[in-house]
C-alpha cells in the first residue's frame, strides 16, 4: 500500500478530506522522526514501537574491489510490532469474493 492508498482509505473511512488526512499523516510522520532524533521512543500500543539503534563502526568490503573500508558509526530507526499487530498479522488471510475467480 502506498502512502496515497493509505489516505485514500483513510478518507474513505472516516469522511475526513484527502487533504486531512494527508496534513495529519505529514504531522504524525515528523513528529515521529523529531522524537527519534532526539533520542526518544515513541510506542503506540496495540500497534508498535519506533525506537532508536546504534550501530557500531565496523570494516566491511567494497563489493567491486575486495578493498577494506572503514564502516562509521550511525544511529538508525528501528520499528518493533505490537503483540496486537502480530496477532493480526499471522491470522489466515480471508479471501475476498471475486478475487481470484473464486466466488
Amino acid at each position: 500500500m502506498t502512502k496515497q492508498q493509505l489516505i485514500d482509505a483513510i478518507a474513505e473511512e472516516t469522511s475526513k478530506s484527502k487533504a486531512e488526512i494527508e496534513n495529519t499523516l505529514e504531522v504524525l510522520t515528523k513528529k515521529i522522526g523529531d522524537a527519534l532524533a532526539s533520542g526518544q521512543k515513541v510506542e503506540l500500543r496495540g500497534f508498535g514501537t519506533f525506537t532508536l539503534r546504534e550501530r557500531k563502526a565496523r570494516m566491511g568490503r567494497n563489493p567491486r574491489t575486495g578493498e577494506a573500508i572503514q564502516i562509521a558509526a550511525k544511529r538508525e530507526a528501528a520499528f518493533k510490532a505490537g503483540k496486537e499487530l502480530n496477532d493480526r498479522v499471522d491470522q489466515p488471510q480471508e479471501t475476498a469474493v471475486g478475487v481470484g475467480g473464486a466466488e
